[in-house]
């Protein structure tokens, strides 16, 4: 849990060994996803993928990682990587033009709300 991460440590929302955010979520249990929920406060519009990058930048860890399947909220269909599955694997890419000005302004915005952009930058 976020509260008791030290400061040293890395937080990420996903690995490219697990499920992207949206695709983990929705493939919990009602009483699962109502606990998540109860830890968030809320479900925010921009979807529970947004909710947890915010809660990542928000920690208190050194470093956080956001993979790209979070950030464009993506789900199952973008999973990087299928541990001990021979085939299939690392196929997945983004296309250039998902990166919009809105992601982008949107993930300046959060880095620079929970300080985590270099000083005069």
């Amino acid at each position: 849990m976020p509260f008791n991460y030290k400061r040293n440590c890395v937080v990420y929302t996903g690995t490219h060994d697990n499920n992207a955010t949206l695709g983990w979520f929705n493939q919990l249990s009602e009483w699962e996803k109502q606990n998540v929920l109860r830890y968030l406060g809320a479900l925010s519009p921009e979807g529970i993928n947004w909710d947890l990058i915010r809660l990542a930048l928000s920690s208190v860890a050194n470093q956080a990682i956001i993979p790209m399947q979070d950030l464009l909220s993506l789900g199952a269909e973008a999973q990087m990587n299928f541990p001990s599955k021979a085939e299939g694997n690392w196929e997945w890419r983004y296309r250039p033009d998902a990166l919009t000005e809105e992601l982008c302004d949107r993930l300046k915005t959060l880095t620079y709300t929970y300080g985590r952009a270099p000083i005069g930058s």
